[in-house]
């Protein structure tokens, strides 16, 4: 078998509606490697110090931070999406990350989507992080494509150095993710690992449940000996308890071990029975381990 270095890590996102200390709780007690932290409106999130703190008692490495860039985060550290992103290269230097997050610019965002492209090379150049520009998806409304992203929502398009997949926004725009992956090539730094079933929705489904060839491409890195941060970015808001979330999130990082390996002689494919059981296993450790709570 051959395992790639890649560290597998937890959106702080994937436990919403709970905040940023259950997510560092849960990433601990679950196995994963580290989280990444989706700076938000969770004032916690925004305290780069309290932040840190979790990360030291939870023995969890912050491996990204995520730009403040949804809509709802317009006015989170400042109303300038310039000065957002300067923050968040900040948080990742005070945090010992090595990539931020950002999405393309929205297309109102005139002052900022100007020479959007080059100033990202230039403050990757100043602050020795990676800026991985993240894929997005058209606005859909009436039947119509809205162009709500410039330079484009597809940053593959643009002559970024390092960009992120998410899966989830691969299944909304259209497109296959391991054909975007192969494509890509050694441009490819950053991974949400998430699904999607082709929806006009950005579902962010655990992975295996949507349409995605999320199998494949985990055994695409494990075969090319990729070593960039595979991070779970997925919704668990409709779990009925604090132990339903967990397994659900236990479950995402069986599925994602498991596939992210490969053979040394043939690509090697996980198959159901094996995923199956030990999701079983995740699932049994998690709700055994966890009292019920929202």
């Amino acid at each position: 078998m051959r395992v790639p270095e890649s560290p597998v890590g937890l959106s702080t996102a994937s436990v919403y509606p709970q905040g940023v200390a259950t997510a560092f709780e849960m990433a601990a007690s679950l196995g994963y490697d580290g989280v990444e932290l989706m700076v938000w409106t969770d004032p916690v999130s925004q305290d780069i110090d309290q932040v840190h703190d979790l990360a030291q008692r939870y023995g969890m490495p912050v491996l990204s931070v995520h730009a403040p860039c949804l809509l709802i985060t317009q006015r989170v550290w400042s109303p300038d999406p310039m000065q957002r992103l300067t923050r968040s290269l900040e948080a990742a230097r005070r945090l010992g990350s090595s990539t931020v997050v950002v999405h393309p610019p929205f297309r109102w965002q005139r002052e900022y989507a100007r020479n959007f492209v080059e100033t990202v090379a230039r403050l990757e150049d100043e602050s020795g992080v990676t800026i991985a520009v993240e894929n997005m998806y058209p606005w859909r409304a009436a039947g119509r494509e809205v162009a709500a992203y410039a330079p484009d929502w597809d940053p593959t398009d643009e002559d970024y150095r390092h960009i992120t997949l998410d899966l989830s926004h691969a299944a909304v725009a259209g497109m296959d993710s391991l054909e975007m992956a192969e494509s890509l090539g050694d441009r490819l730094s950053h991974v949400h690992m998430t699904d999607g079933t082709g929806s006009s929705r950005d579902e962010h489904l655990i992975p295996g449940r949507g349409k995605q060839p999320c199998s494949a491409l985990l055994e695409r890195l494990a075969r090319i000996e990729w070593s960039g941060a595979v991070i779970l970015e997925v919704t668990t808001r409709r779990a009925r308890s604090t132990a339903e979330r967990e397994a659900d999130l236990a479950e995402a990082l069986a599925f994602t071990r498991l596939n992210l390996a490969a053979s040394v002689q043939t690509a090697f494919a996980v198959g159901p029975d094996g995923t199956a059981q030990m999701v079983a296993r995740a699932r049994e450790r998690a709700e055994g381990g966890m009292t019920s709570g929202a």
